[in-house]
């Protein structure tokens, strides 16, 4: 009896040790594990070396003449789209656009859609806390367009208010329509705004001055159009993810650009060199 207790007393204490040992490798595994997310989490906080992994970099952008629009060949052309293909050659990728909402290119970038977004954007204080910007590379301004006919009768802010306007949404032109208390539509792109006032539709629009300056007055597709009213000033970025790396990477590479003169020679080509902003 008394051997039957000791064989008891040794097959519990044996089961008690294997259980202690069982208990400090699964710790020493959770150790190792943590560990190992911690490095992939390093390496996916790094957009250049997601980009530079998968190949491409992915631009959003909509139909903006003269930064982002389609050529003949239904190319993809346009000053923030030739400083964005060199931008993917010098990170050794290729480039690729598509087409956006505007109000979503927060969303789109955060799934990772996108990885960029590079479309004559506005750097507001909204958009700088939302995602990690560039430095700015371009001047611009927010102006009125209105029939040429009637240009002359709106040349300030007060004589603007019972006008019916047009606006991008999500755009720097519709906060500004909004900040001057104007009464508005919302509409997909600047291209449409400017559609609206030519058809009749809406009065006048808020946009780009330098979308503007490409596509309405003498020698465009809308020569019966004009601007009038500079609402404000602003300048524009490119953008990535919150703490994304390519932030600085960009940065360097606009300098580098702006030092050799191929970006003067860039907004040359789409008549933007007045509004570049030296690097």
């Amino acid at each position: 009896m008394k051997n039957m207790k000791k064989i008891l007393s040794l097959m519990l204490a044996l089961v008690m040790m294997l259980a202690l040992a069982s208990c400090g490798s699964a710790g020493s595994g959770a150790a190792s594990g943590s560990a190992t997310g911690s490095g992939s989490a390093a390496e996916d906080a790094s957009d250049l070396a997601y980009v530079k992994d998968k190949g491409t970099l992915i631009v959003g952008i909509t139909d903006f003449k003269p930064m982002d629009y389609k050529n003949d060949a239904g190319e993809w052309v346009g000053f923030d789209a030739d400083m964005a293909t060199a931008f993917a050659k010098s990170l050794g990728v290729d480039v690729q656009f598509i087409e956006i909402d505007w109000d979503n290119k927060i969303m789109e970038l955060n799934a990772k859609s996108i990885d960029c977004v590079w479309n004559g954007m506005t750097l507001t204080d909204e958009v700088k806390k939302s995602m990690a910007t560039s430095n700015p590379y371009c001047d611009n301004a927010q102006v009125v367009v209105v029939p040429a006919d009637k240009a002359d009768q709106y040349q300030d802010v007060d004589s603007l208010k019972d006008l019916s306007f047009a606006v991008e949404s999500g755009s720097a032109g519709e906060a500004e329509a909004k900040n001057q208390n104007l009464t508005y539509t919302s509409v997909s792109t600047q291209s449409d705004a400017v559609m609206e006032v030519s058809s009749g539709a809406s009065d006048a629009c808020v946009i780009d001055l330098l979308m503007a300056g490409a596509i309405i007055g003498e020698g465009t597709s809308y020569p019966k159009l004009t601007h009038t009213v500079k609402l404000n000033s602003e300048q524009y970025g490119a953008a990535f993810r919150t703490d994304s790396d390519l932030a600085e990477v960009l940065n360097k590479f606009l300098a580098d650009s702006y030092k050799d003169g191929s970006m003067q020679k860039i907004a040359e080509t789409y008549g933007v060199q007045e509004s570049l902003i030296a690097q």
